[in-house]
């Protein structure tokens, strides 16, 4: 059924992850819903728009280190591209960060 995608681990631990925040974030919504707050983002935002644009930084993140893993063979004169881990670790710490105070 899904062998049109190529399933490495780091893209089943990225959706895993997606859905289990999407879970978490369901429950803690029923449980104590939010109000609108301030941040660092130009926009009163909830916990739910902070999620979105959080995972869509995560996304751009992780895609622009896949488009760019060629480049930084050459830039950096490594032997291989740089493992999509460090990504995924930079991108999470991303969404961790505007969940936060953004």
């Amino acid at each position: 059924m899904f062998d049109w995608m190529v399933w490495t681990t780091p893209v089943a631990v990225f959706f895993i992850c997606i859905v289990l925040m999407l879970v978490g974030m369901t429950i803690w919504e029923i449980k104590s819903p939010t109000v609108m707050r301030k941040g660092f983002l130009p926009i009163p935002t909830t916990r739910g728009d902070r999620l979105f644009i959080g995972l869509l930084c995560a996304a751009y993140v992780n895609l622009a280190w896949v488009g760019l893993g060629e480049s930084f063979v050459e830039w950096f004169s490594l032997e291989d591209p740089p493992s999509v881990w460090i990504s995924f670790v930079l991108s999470m710490g991303l969404l961790g960060l505007i969940m936060r105070k953004g």
